[in-house]
C-alpha cells in the first residue's frame, strides 16, 4: 500500500498559485477587444474596398482625415492587444517549462507592443503630414 506524499487538501495545494481574478480580467479583455474589432474590421474592409483603386495621394488624404486616423489607431490598439491575449492563452496551455513559458510570454508581449507602436507611428506620421 502506497502512502500519499502530500496530505494537504486540494485547496491547500492550490493556494499560492495565483489569483483567479487575473483570469477573469483576461477573459473580459479578450471579449471586449473582440467586440471592438467587429465594427472596426467591417469599417476597415469596407473602406479599403471603397478606396481600392486610389492612388498614393488619395490614400494619404484618406488617412489624414481625423475620423479615419482615429479609427485606424483604435483598430491597431484593439487588434494587437487581442492578438497578444490570444497568444498568451496558447503559450500558457501548450508551452511546458516555466523558463520557456516566461520567455515566450515576454517575447509575444514585446513583439505586440513593437508592431502596434510601428503601425501607430505610421498612421500618425501620415496624419500629421510627415
Amino acid at each position: 500500500m502506497s502512502v500519499p506524499s502530500d496530505f494537504r487538501t486540494p485547496i491547500a495545494r492550490a493556494r499560492g498559485l495565483g489569483s483567479a481574478k487575473d483570469g477573469t480580467r483576461h477573459w473580459w479583455m479578450q471579449r471586449l477587444t473582440a467586440i471592438a474589432l467587429l465594427p472596426l474590421t467591417v469599417w476597415l474592409v469596407a473602406s479599403l474596398i471603397a478606396i481600392g483603386a486610389a492612388d498614393h495621394a488619395q490614400t494619404v488624404r484618406w488617412i489624414r482625415s481625423p475620423a479615419v486616423s482615429i479609427a485606424l489607431l483604435l483598430t491597431i490598439a484593439a487588434l494587437f492587444h487581442h492578438a497578444q491575449l490570444g497568444l498568451q492563452v496558447v503559450i500558457e496551455d501548450y508551452v511546458h517549462g516555466e523558463g520557456k513559458k516566461l520567455t515566450a510570454l515576454i517575447a509575444v508581449k514585446l513583439l505586440a507592443i513593437a508592431l502596434a507602436a510601428t503601425a501607430a507611428f505610421s498612421v500618425l506620421r501620415i496624419a500629421f503630414g510627415g
